[in-house]
């Protein structure tokens, strides 16, 4: 059972997707970040770099947006290996040019951009300018791989193309050519209108988050589509009547007290996705380490023992890990490089199991895939598409004491770092004692380890502590140095 769940009352969207009463996708659009992918603007070219073979466009944003030389070619063209052209024979410095938003910018780079513009409906992926029929490869019959491209060809006119969908598998003509229609005149009226702006200027901005989850993510496996905003039921049910009217009862309004992801149990469940340890319903557990190059997961069969042999015990967590390791994936929208530690194997027939069962889970999830094998020290491979930033990118800073990497400055090497400073000042008989600024839980633990006993019959000095709860737990800050009486007389001015 498929449900989703939309939460439009407050300044944030949230759209959660349930299978089997459980969250595997958790989609978030804010007012100041609302997701510009399938935004077409009008730019100017900044700079062109041969080198690169990649252009900086300014759209408008904060960072200019990357242009790399194949997003410049049509999609039916395929260059001979060596003949591609060069980016500098395509555009030049200073020239005005259409581009389309591909990916959002993440971190330091900014949005990735293409002159390829496609308008997505439904069933299809209207391209405008070019002539060019693609289909869906999650659509494998060749049969009605066909049947598709020949309704293509009969509906289209001269100089445009389209992508045919995997919700378009089974539909009528009819249905094609409404979608063709309703995207061919938003392109005209978006075009007459916006042409001669001057860059950089949005030329045509996507759906927002209810409506392109609507377009794209009901189907028939969707049972319930539950919102709890009024004005947006309203608009969701015209938007779902113009494509498929007999699921207009899915939807329906949530007139609960409770807020509605907390009725259904999902804040948790989002609290749960922000952690490093993941535990499995037989008792192993997943630890989920993501870094700016790849995001590794180490499975464990912790508390789990199993009833028989240790290799059907381990083949048993490792194929519960596969499940959960591609709910992650989706819940989190981690992409980029993937490696998976599984529990060490001793058949090869186990290991293809595994493999059969992360590539059968995979195929759930709508973002873009590849499950490259295993390694020769027994690690998983695959890489999944960068399509929008991560949940902990999105719900989470960067720890400002940290910076990231989880651990902090350890009680030990502060003391022994102290002792080092107060050295230098046992040389200078004006120096009798020291007035130290630390954290209160720093202040604990060096009188509870009597650190500051130690350090003064180390270093001939006395030491006097102030508390200080703003200061970060791995610094310390030297108030005084001088005379004894003194050091007492500004502690208790503390």
């Amino acid at each position: 059972m498929k449900q989703i769940i939309i939460n439009c009352t407050g300044r944030e969207a949230r759209v959660a997707m349930l299978e089997g009463g459980r969250l595997v996708e958790l989609y978030i659009e804010r007012p100041e970040g609302r997701r510009i992918v399938g935004n077409i603007y009008k730019g100017r070219v900044e700079n062109v770099l041969p080198g690169m073979q990649a252009a900086f466009i300014d759209i408008g944003m904060e960072k200019n947006a990357y242009l790399y030389v194949a997003d410049c070619l049509p999609p039916e063209t395929e260059p001979e290996e060596g003949k591609r052209p060069s980016i500098n024979e395509l555009i030049t410095q200073g020239q005005e040019i259409i581009v389309q938003v591909s990916k959002e910018a993440f971190g330091t780079k900014g949005a990735k951009v293409t002159t390829q513009l496609s308008l997505p409906g439904r069933y299809i992926v209207y391209l405008p300018n070019v002539t060019y029929i693609g289909v869906s490869r999650r659509i494998r019959k060749e049969k009605e791989r066909e049947r598709l491209r020949r309704m293509a060809r009969e509906i289209l006119g001269p100089n445009e193309g389209i992508i045919i969908r995997t919700m378009a598998e089974g539909m009528s003509r009819a249905e094609l050519e409404a979608d063709v229609s309703f995207l061919r005149a938003c392109w005209e009226q978006v075009w007459s209108e916006k042409k001669h702006v001057r860059p950089p200027a949005l030329v045509y901005q996507d759906l927002d988050l209810v409506s392109r989850v609507v377009r794209d993510f009901v189907d028939e496996e969707v049972e319930e589509i539950m919102i709890d905003s009024r004005p947006r039921y309203a608009e969701v049910r015209a938007l779902l009547a113009r494509y498929r009217p007999e699921w207009e009862q899915k939807i329906r309004l949530y007139t609960g007290a409770e807020e509605i992801f907390s009725y259904y149990g999902l804040d948790g469940e989002i609290e749960r996705a922000l952690r490093r340890k993941v535990w499995l319903k037989s008792g192993g557990y997943l630890v989920i380490d993501q870094t700016e190059a790849m995001t590794v997961f180490d499975v464990n069969t912790g508390k789990y023992t199993g009833s028989h042999t240790l290799e059907e015990t381990v083949l048993k967590t490792n194929l519960e890990a596969c499940r959960e390791i591609v709910r992650q994936l989706r819940l989190r929208n981690i992409g980029g490089i993937v490696i998976i530690d599984f529990i060490d194997m001793e058949k090869e027939e186990n290991r293809l199991q595994v493999l059969e069962c992360m590539e059968g889970e995979l195929r759930k999830d709508k973002t873009k895939t590849q499950v490259l094998g295993f390694t020769r020290l027994g690690l998983l491979e695959l890489t999944r598409k960068k399509e929008r930033q991560n949940l902990a990118d999105i719900l989470l800073r960067v720890c400002p004491c940290c910076e990231g990497t989880g651990r902090i400055t350890a009680e030990e090497t502060l003391a022994s770092a102290l002792e080092r400073e107060l050295a230098s000042f046992s040389h200078d008989d004006r120096v009798e004692a020291v007035l130290l600024e630390v954290h209160p839980h720093i202040a604990r633990v060096f009188v509870e380890r009597d650190y500051i006993e130690e350090l003064r019959n180390s270093t001939s000095i006395a030491l006097y502590i102030a508390e200080n709860s703003a200061l970060d737990q791995q610094r310390y800050r030297i108030l005084f140095a001088g005379s004894e009486a003194e050091a007492r007389r500004r502690l208790q001015k503390q």
